[in-house]
């Protein structure tokens, strides 16, 4: 029987996704960059297609996700060489922001390479979320239903980050400045579950500074587009 608490659980559950999916927002977008532009959603729909099956399957095997810090530090260790390939090309900066062609990649398209990378980015990020949700409520049909409106709510910033990139190219080096934030997260959040460190990164920190990075980086790329269109 559906309870008034289990829709404020999916409420929050949905809310919830959406506040730690803004990372993940970014670093997807800048994944699907090297396509072309009438495969850029394709991928991510795809992407997104894979997100529901795996989070469903993980969902259900919840318990042993808490094993899995390793998952943490290949994701980081990937996302800080995204952002040493972005910054240490040797590039001027018109030619870092646009996108590089997407590659293939184990005998895959460059097509279906992209939308495998999607994939495994979703699960490097996805499991925070899923162990939050499985805290919040026993019940699995509302872990299921809030996880799904929380990836459709993701999907949407996407969209609307890629038509930000779209308009303001320099938007692109701040996309990384925030994605090099997400990698140190991820490495700092490893080494405190293995018990290396004790320090840990407050959840209002890591997005209010992906936030600040976001906003100073989208009010540079609109000042240099008024000053290109002046000359």
């Amino acid at each position: 029987m559906i309870q008034g608490s289990d829709l404020l659980t999916i409420a929050l559950l949905v809310a919830l996704e959406g506040l730690l999916s803004a990372d993940n927002a970014m670093v997807l977008a800048v994944l699907v960059l090297g396509l072309p532009k009438r495969q850029q959603r394709k991928a991510l729909r795809y992407g997104i297609v894979g997100a529901f099956v795996f989070r469903g399957a993980a969902i259900l095997l919840a318990v042993y996700l808490i094993k899995l810090g390793w998952v943490k530090l290949l994701g980081a260790t990937y996302l800080m060489y995204l952002v040493y390939r972005h910054f240490g090309g040797g590039q001027t900066a018109e030619e870092r922001r646009a996108a590089p062609p997407a590659q293939p990649w184990l005998g895959l398209t460059a097509f279906w390479a992209t939308v495998v990378k999607v994939e495994l980015t979703d699960i490097v990020f996805a499991i925070d979320s899923i162990l939050v949700a499985v805290a919040m409520s026993p019940k699995t049909w509302v872990i299921l239903t809030g996880g799904v409106l929380g990836i459709v709510m993701m999907r949407m910033v996407i969209g609307q980050l890629l038509a930000l990139v779209e308009r303001y190219p320099a938007l692109v080096d701040g996309a990384f400045v925030i994605i090099a934030w997400v990698g140190f997260k991820l490495l700092v959040e490893y080494l405190h579950s293995a018990g290396y460190i004790a320090l840990e990164i407050p959840k209002w920190l890591s997005l209010g500074l992906i936030v600040v990075i976001f906003a100073i980086a989208l009010g540079y790329s609109m000042m240099t587009e008024k000053k290109g269109e002046r000359s």
